[in-house]
């Protein structure tokens, strides 16, 4: 995925927990900056007291849609038109959406269409269309800061703030079949004559191809759970790693 975009981030506050904006901004730095940062919701609601915490902190635009209709959910409505006017408003080249509402899956599809980048960014519970249609899908499980829990202690440490999520070990990672298939063909596809295939080429070739992100089995690179699957040989000259599937040996 290019570097140095203008991602405009769209949060669904009724749908997504405050917990990981923090989390979900650090992501995003990745790829460019988020020179727009919209949170849809009914401000009014006593239920959005954690996001209105989170929003003057990190610099993102409240935007009101009152619950017009009991039963119906207005900032769909809000979000689609508001992701519409950036789309033709030549200000950003990338989207990263934060809910686990699949609603927005056709929208996913239409900026797609049009040449964008999409992030995702949901809970687990996050129907499958919605995460397999993104660019890229993170569940916000793994990004989530932790709440202190006694209201009387005052220090937190950096760690506690920001909480690794638990990486999965070799064996969570090779009975994982789906993946598995997915970093082999990855490798197979863009492999030499002899079977090494540049890492970089093989990221390339599965975020062309899935929402794949290493973030969600606990690892920060792709380096790094490729290494701890130990599918693989891997190695390093003049700093560029190549791997090959220990079967060809």
């Amino acid at each position: 995925m290019a570097l140095n975009q203008n991602i405009a981030l769209l949060i669904d506050c009724d749908n997504v927990s405050h917990r990981a904006i923090e989390g979900v901004l650090e992501e995003l730095a990745k790829y460019g900056k988020v020179n727009v940062r919209h949170a849809h919701g009914d401000w009014n609601n006593p239920a959005m007291k954690g996001w209105i915490e989170k929003v003057h902190p990190n610099a993102i635009r409240p935007i009101q849609q009152f619950a017009l209709t009991k039963g119906k959910n207005a900032t769909d409505a809000s979000m689609i038109i508001d992701a519409m006017d950036l789309l033709y408003g030549d200000n950003v080249n990338a989207f990263a959406l934060m809910t686990s509402d699949s609603d927005f899956t056709p929208l996913v599809m239409r900026l797609l269409e049009s040449g964008f980048t999409v992030y995702g960014f949901g809970e687990k519970k996050t129907p499958q269309p919605f995460v397999d249609a993104c660019s890229q899908f993170i569940y916000t499980e793994n990004l989530e800061t932790a709440e202190e829990q006694e209201p009387a202690a005052n220090t937190v440490t950096k760690a506690e703030a920001h909480p690794s999520p638990k990486k999965q070990s070799r064996n969570e990672l090779r009975m994982n079949t789906a993946l598995v298939k997915l970093l082999r063909t990855a490798v197979e596809q863009t492999s030499d004559e002899e079977g090494w295939a540049h890492l970089g080429g093989v990221g390339s070739y599965i975020s062309n191809n899935s929402s794949f992100s290493p973030v969600n089995y606990g690892y920060k690179k792709l380096s790094e759970l490729v290494k701890a699957s130990e599918l693989f040989e891997v190695q390093t000259h003049n700093k560029t790693v190549h791997i090959r599937d220990n079967r060809a040996r």
